[in-house]
């Protein structure tokens, strides 16, 4: 069992920066590959970025990719998202998820555990 806990989000202005963490317990969090995803009402939930257990590759979705980077500490059992030059368009619920299968980074599935979510609105 892991527990995952998301912070840093909230209410900036278009071009801002905000750095989302997620704080995980439970289980080594090395044994989990780390993913954030965002979701806004009346639409699914999107794969933002991932990163491997090793930290060594990653992936982000091509609308962020640029802006967003996802990088972890795995002694201090956190996931980090930096969010630079963020749009409108980023407003969202975003979520820390972890699983333990070894899948290709850029795929959804099967992701076990999550947070309860951080909200990020971007205003223009």
């Amino acid at each position: 069992q892991v527990q995952l806990v998301e912070s840093g989000g909230g209410l900036v202005q278009s071009g801002d920066s905000l750095r989302l963490s997620c704080v995980a317990s439970g289980r080594t969090f090395s044994d989990y590959t780390m993913g954030w995803f965002r979701q806004v009402p009346g639409k699914e939930r999107e794969l933002v970025a991932a990163i491997s257990r090793s930290r060594i590759f990653s992936y982000t979705v091509d609308s962020v990719k640029g802006r967003f980077t996802i990088s972890r500490d795995n002694a201090k059992n956190t996931v980090y998202l930096q969010m630079n030059s963020l749009k409108p368009e980023d407003t969202a619920v975003y979520y820390c998820a972890a699983r333990t299968l070894s899948l290709p980074l850029s795929e959804m599935r099967s992701y076990t555990y999550w947070g309860q979510g951080t909200q990020v609105t971007v205003s223009s």
